[in-house]
């Protein structure tokens, strides 16, 4: 019986392409793929997702009630065996992006959560302080839906595109975690 391949999806929450948050989730990648993982990535910028309305007809319904490209998302959501999650870091928390995808997970069905490997990415302008709160929203959403935290990848003081990629240690971390998650997934 051949082993199923392991998928892995990348999502960049940062509205700026080849910038810090891309390199990592790319570097991520390709750890994944030189494993033999199946990769796919996709922008949030670049889809048409919309906020929760708080209508609460998923309760009722079972699913969202909202068409957009989330639609389309979920589904390659649940073909993944890992979700490489990025954002930057803007005004202590996530962008905007990030986090309108994030708040459409209250209509999806809790299953698609669980076991489910995942990645952060965090690159951002300031400290370490800087980030917490958006490391510590991610961190705890994660146990939260059963799923499992691989790693969590901070680019503190990375302010310039594709600046992290000085950063010889996280890069070379960054492509580890890829490498890993497939072999564990």
């Amino acid at each position: 019986m051949k082993e199923e391949k392991a998928s892995v999806l990348g999502v960049v929450g940062s509205p700026r392409r080849g910038g810090n948050t891309e390199t990592l989730v790319d570097e991520v990648l390709r750890g994944a793929m030189e494993a033999g993982g199946h990769t796919e990535k996709a922008f949030l910028s670049e889809m048409n997702i919309k906020p929760c309305r708080a209508c609460d007809a998923c309760s009722r319904v079972g699913h969202c009630v909202i068409e957009d490209d989330m639609v389309a998302l979920l589904e390659k959501m649940k073909g993944s065996h890992v979700w490489v999650l990025g954002t930057p870091v803007y005004w202590w928390g996530p962008t905007a992006q990030m986090k309108a995808f994030i708040d459409r997970w209250y209509g999806i069905d809790r299953a698609v959560f669980r076991g489910r490997g995942v990645v952060l990415v965090v690159p951002s302008g300031g400290g370490s302080s800087y980030a917490r709160q958006t490391v510590e929203m991610l961190e705890s959403i994660v146990p939260y839906l059963g799923m499992r935290r691989i790693a969590t990848l901070q680019a503190p003081g990375t302010s310039g595109p594709g600046s992290v990629k000085q950063d010889r240690a996280l890069m070379s971390r960054a492509w580890k975690t890829g490498r890993d998650a497939v072999k564990g997934k």
